[in-house]
């Protein structure tokens, strides 16, 4: 299916936020499909619309029949050791900014097409769409469900039993759980904790979140969390979907050529597909690919 392609923009409080929108061009012009609202990953601090995490997702969605915006939401500063001067701490977009802009185009997805909205995102995505979930049903908003590919969800990296293939290279550092921790850090500054599920839904009131996809990379250290946050969710009574694809790394979608992104498209799709047709009281369903 042949995708139309636009970059726009939407006003929120803090100013413009550059969206990209990918819509199938259907020959009738009819659909049912659920628009997704996608959020790129890179620790909150680094990112955009033309990484392949962000873009190459909505292409290879939009082919499939579902419009996608993709957001670029406003970025925490780069973690620095060390005091931030005022002027830095002035030009920060830390929580709840990102929080904020991807809230905002929601609302205005939610305006604009009047039918169901599916909120993802990849990592540090995953955390905000989570989070941005978590406080647009409290504002009265209704997502059809969230989408969420190998994220992590505490403020505080859990800790786990469970032997998982560590990370190689330089993520052995940066995906430490020192590191992990550090970054979160970041993200909330000094002026927000552990207690604002908005920011980290994890171990939170979760009473009432959309049906969810979770998807996992298998040489991850962020699993443990998305592990976790996915029992969270089942025992707060949400229809959870998990998979494990087998052999993968984090931040997978970011290599569209490779046979984990296919993968990871293809569960998707075919969560997307069923996603209206679920029965309320469905259980919890894990597999791994």
């Amino acid at each position: 299916m042949d995708v139309s392609i636009q970059d726009d923009q939407v006003d929120g409080p803090h100013g413009y936020i550059p969206v990209r929108r990918y819509e199938p061009v259907r020959t009738n012009g009819l659909t049912t499909a659920p628009t997704v609202v996608w959020l790129h990953g890179g620790g909150f601090f680094k990112g955009g619309l033309n990484q392949p995490e962000s873009d190459s997702v909505a292409l290879a969605l939009a082919a499939r029949g579902y419009p996608v915006v993709t957001v670029d939401y406003r970025l925490a500063p780069l973690p620095v050791v060390g005091r931030l001067s005022v002027r830095q701490r002035k030009l920060s977009n830390r929580y709840p900014v990102p929080v904020d802009d991807v809230l905002a185009v929601v609302q205005h997805v939610s305006d604009r097409c009047g039918g169901a909205i599916v909120l993802g995102g990849a990592s540090a995505g995953a955390c905000l769409a989570a989070g941005t979930a978590l406080r647009y049903q409290h504002d009265g908003g209704r997502l059809a469900g969230v989408l969420l590919a190998y994220g992590f969800f505490h403020f505080t990296h859990p800790r786990s039993d469970k032997k998982h293939p560590r990370p190689r290279g330089h993520r052995r550092i940066t995906h430490s759980r020192w590191g992990l921790n550090a970054m979160n850090r970041n993200y909330v500054g000094r002026i927000s904790g552990p207690t604002d599920h908005y920011a980290f839904p994890g171990g939170g009131a979760l009473q009432g979140f959309p049906q969810a996809l979770l998807i996992n990379a298998e040489r991850d250290s962020m699993r443990v969390s998305a592990e976790r946050f996915a029992t969270e969710l089942s025992a707060a009574g949400s229809q959870v979907e998990r998979h494990l694809v087998t052999g993968s790394r984090h931040a997978f979608l970011n290599h569209p050529n490779g046979e984990h992104f296919s993968a990871g498209v293809e569960l998707m799709a075919a969560w997307l597909e069923t996603l209206q047709l679920k029965p309320l009281n469905e259980p919890d369903r894990t597999s791994v690919r």
